[in-house]
């Protein structure tokens, strides 16, 4: 078995006050990412291209100029010829899904109620320019392409911007442009980490500014998202991905150690956790794990992430394990119980997965619904990213000379109430000869 690879197992009635809280740094960590962010987004701010290209060199080890900083036709076209046909045609399965699913939850927003000579509508309008973050580095992310532009292009967004980072050579991952360019990107530029999200909500002398900023990175992204949030409008905070799930003594321990590893691959910072009724099962999905993790791709980094932040709760009883789920408010929530649908409605999380045959990667690549979804416990007061993001609700009301004289009594009560008399005397007005 791998070398000090462990899965907590505990009870319910043990779990220290403090269990639910994600794998934050400590105060002072906090503080220093935050400086350090903080610096590299006035390096940007105050030297444009200079300050993002300097920034490239430092931290991505990347020699670009504002003449290279911009991904190219040509070069889109060279990303052709070194991914697959059979790649190709599953990037455009997965835009596919996610439009059908997209066009169809705006075809549901717009409203219109009468009411006595006064019309009140809610219509949408598309923001004008966003900035898709797709994070790279050890591994490509074309889906991430597919879950952030193609909403926004879906809405109708003219200008959709995606910045990833390079390799050393300068390049995109091809993956990358070609998902790009299958969703209808505008522009591409080679940066990332928080020099990329400054370049976004600032502008530099080639990237020019978005009105908001959407995807998943790293801590630095993260941080660098929410400074920025007071001058340009982000989707949410999305920290390391998580997986939860929920199951009671009829689950398949070999496919919740299936899917808890499947997590685990993301980082050594990725969270997957059982959360079960059954110490049966509890016992039974620690012994699928430590049976499966020698044979498992990327083992070192699988079981790293296990070890730390991978764990196992058994409750008393449903109701208990409903309240926990909830209290954790996780990224992706699986539910492996009777009455599996009964239970969802109860459940607070970014996505929701029920039953076996619903495994965090049909989410990921093929059921349609987004992946960027909110984390660390933000499931509470957010939702998952959508075409709706993209969107701004304009509310428009019209009203009859009728309609307005049967309600402007109580315009002039509530006036008065309020002590804003002209309030009244522009209503008034209207029926004075």
């Amino acid at each position: 078995m791998q070398k000090g690879f462990t899965v907590r197992v505990w009870d319910s009635k043990q779990l220290p006050a403090d269990w639910f809280k994600r794998q934050q740094a400590d105060l002072k960590a906090t503080l220093d990412l935050q400086d350090k962010v903080q610096r590299i987004i006035k390096i940007v701010r105050t030297k444009g291209d200079e300050g993002l290209l300097g920034s490239a060199l430092e931290f991505d080890k990347v020699s670009l100029t504002s003449q290279t900083l911009k991904v190219t036709p040509d070069e889109i076209k060279e990303a052709y010829s070194k991914v697959t046909k059979k790649q190709i045609a599953a990037i455009q399965f997965m835009k596919e899904r996610v439009s059908v699913f997209q066009k169809q939850l705006l075809s549901q927003t717009e409203v219109r109620a009468f009411n006595e000579g006064i019309m009140v509508q809610t219509v949408l309008r598309p923001i004008e320019s966003v900035g898709c973050y797709v994070p790279g580095g050890q591994a490509a992310y074309p889906s991430t392409v597919v879950m952030t532009a193609l909403p926004a292009k879906i809405a109708g967004v003219p200008r959709t911007v995606v910045c990833s980072p390079s390799d050393s050579n300068g390049a995109v991952n091809p993956l990358v442009l070609v998902a790009a360019d299958i969703c209808g990107v505008d522009e591409v530029y080679k940066v990332g980490g928080a020099q990329a999200i400054a370049a976004l909500a600032y502008g530099t002398e080639t990237i020019k500014p978005v009105r908001k900023i959407v995807g998943p990175g790293s801590k630095y992204v993260t941080m660098a998202k929410v400074l920025a949030s007071t001058d340009v409008a982000i989707d949410m905070p999305a920290g390391p991905s998580e997986v939860l799930i929920l199951a009671d003594e009829r689950a398949d321990a070999r496919l919740i150690a299936a899917d808890m590893i499947s997590q685990a691959e993301h980082g050594t910072d990725s969270v997957a956790a059982l959360i079960t009724t059954s110490q049966k099962l509890a016992k039974e999905v620690q012994d699928n794990l430590s049976k499966l993790i020698d044979s498992t791709p990327r083992v070192e980094k699988v079981a790293d992430s296990l070890s730390k932040y991978g764990f196992i709760i058994v409750c008393d009883g449903l109701e208990e394990a409903i309240a926990l789920t909830n209290q954790f408010a996780a990224e992706h929530l699986e539910v492996m119980t009777a009455n599996a649908q009964k239970v969802a409605e109860k459940l607070v999380a970014g996505l929701i997965l029920i039953g076996p045959y619903s495994p965090v990667a049909l989410s990921d690549y093929a059921s349609g619904t987004n992946h960027v979804l909110p984390t660390g416990g933000f499931a509470q007061a957010f939702s998952g990213l959508s075409a709706i993001d993209f969107m701004r609700r304009v509310s428009i009301a019209e009203c009859s000379k009728a309609g307005l004289e049967r309600v402007k009594a109580v315009v002039k009560v509530l006036t008065d109430m309020e002590n804003l008399p002209n309030h009244y005397k522009a209503v008034e007005a209207r029926f004075e000869k």
